[in-house]
């Protein structure tokens, strides 16, 4: 047993944003022989076990997962894992060097927590255009200056994001036997060109079950490295409809006898509520990017409960 492991799970990485995560991992002030590396290659074109050289790290694993989909690869990294803490780094997150044992400290101080995560500071591969500037929160980007937990299910601010998110292996394990007996759950998660998400809140969210809360915590630092690509209202788009998409399994996971009830006038997503929704933003004069992001939102509703729909009664 280690005292963590951290995961890293990718689809054809970026290779100049890989080797940053890697060389964060490596300059760590906790020692390499306290904890373990993984890199799981979710079928990534080109083998990533040819690509990088993990020699450098005593404890390390290359893992080759075929499912496609985050879920799958953390899913496999969770099984593949031997360390109490697990910390599940996505290949664009350089790690501050100290992360690592902070990690293990808050851990500690916070036994009652079972999900942990902290800030993301963003570097902009180029300057986003300003009239996205109000919805780049949906690239997980803040910094904290206080610390917030929680022991109720409504975590609210204390809910952790997946970047970078510490995991106790007792939820992580039971996080685990849900997902592969509950298609719902598979459903969450990026897989291919689908920016969905949720699985980071899914596992989280687990803890409570067991008794456990979660909290996010400003000693755990890590930068995202945010390519151009992701700086058009395109890709904003669809994060959000991947947000839609996951909030709305996310509740029928957790209340699954309970009645659907999305944000917007209380109705079940339809087209026809999305055209009516355009209208009202373009009579509020809201500006053309607001109205696409939140059609994407309502777009991720629709889908998620077409989805359940059939997902749920297999």
């Amino acid at each position: 047993m280690f005292s963590i492991s951290v995961i890293i799970c990718s689809h054809n990485p970026r290779e100049d944003y890989l080797r940053r995560v890697l060389d964060a991992l490596r300059a760590q002030t906790l020692s390499a022989k306290d904890w373990e590396l993984l890199l799981v290659d979710n079928a990534s074109k080109e083998s990533l076990a040819e690509r990088f050289d993990l020699s450098w790290h005593p404890n390390v694993r290359h893992i080759h997962e075929e499912k496609t989909g985050l879920t799958h690869a953390r899913v496999r990294g969770i099984a593949e894992s031997k360390g109490n803490l697990l910390v599940f780094v996505d290949d664009d997150n350089v790690l501050r060097a100290d992360y690592l044992e902070n990690a293990l400290k808050v851990s500690a101080n916070y036994p009652f927590l079972g999900a942990l995560s902290g800030s993301c500071l963003p570097e902009f591969e180029v300057e986003p255009p300003m009239e996205l500037h109000p919805f780049l929160a949906g690239l997980l980007i803040e910094k904290l200056s206080e610390s917030f937990w929680a022991k109720l299910p409504a975590a609210g601010q204390a809910l952790p994001a997946g970047a970078g998110m510490v995991v106790c292996r007792t939820v992580a394990a039971y996080y685990r036997e849900q997902v592969l007996h509950d298609p719902l759950r598979q459903a969450l998660g990026r897989s291919g060109n689908k920016l969905s998400a949720g699985e980071d809140s899914d596992m989280a969210l687990c803890g409570f079950a067991l008794g456990l809360g979660a909290g996010r915590f400003p000693e755990l630092e890590l930068t995202h490295l945010i390519s151009a690509r992701r700086l058009t209202l395109e890709y904003l788009e669809g994060i959000h409809e991947g947000f839609g998409y996951s909030g709305t399994l996310i509740h029928f996971i957790y209340d699954p006898k309970g009645q659907f009830s999305p944000p917007m006038w209380g109705v079940p997503p339809s087209v026809f509520k999305s055209l009516l929704l355009w209208l009202v933003m373009w009579v509020k004069g809201k500006n053309h990017v607001e109205r696409r992001i939140r059609l994407a939102l309502e777009r991720g509703c629709r889908k998620a409960l077409r989805d359940w729909q059939s997902l749920a009664h297999r």
